[in-house]
């Protein structure tokens, strides 16, 4: 899928997203410098596949790095759109930790 510029100016970019089912989809493609970060989505056709995606509620990130809709893609760029978090990474940790303990209370 390609946007294709008149001038002849186009970059090649990525967009990623991983689904909460363990599903994950990258697409790569050419599109025209200067778009913007929510234009490459829609055009990646990543929402059509995923509609629950929110664009106004969910963030999304260029490299790991947290980036606005308005900002403008460049070459080689992996746009990124990351899902709400289910559950805190702290609370998580604890939890895990807490039951490594447990195991070796049982091991005793």
């Amino acid at each position: 899928m390609a946007v294709v510029s008149k001038s002849g100016r186009n970059v090649t970019i990525e967009v990623a997203y991983a689904a909460s089912t363990g599903e994950q989809v990258v697409v790569l493609f050419d599109i025209l410098a200067g778009s913007t970060v929510e234009h490459a989505i829609r055009v990646s056709g990543i929402l059509d596949r995923f509609p629950h995606i929110d664009l106004r509620a969910d963030t999304v990130g260029i490299f790991g790095q947290r980036a606005s809709l308005e900002d403008t893609v460049s070459n080689g760029d992996r746009i990124e759109i990351y899902r709400p978090l289910v559950v805190d990474p702290k609370q998580a940790r604890r939890r895990r930790a807490g039951q490594t303990r447990k195991r070796k209370d049982k091991r005793r």
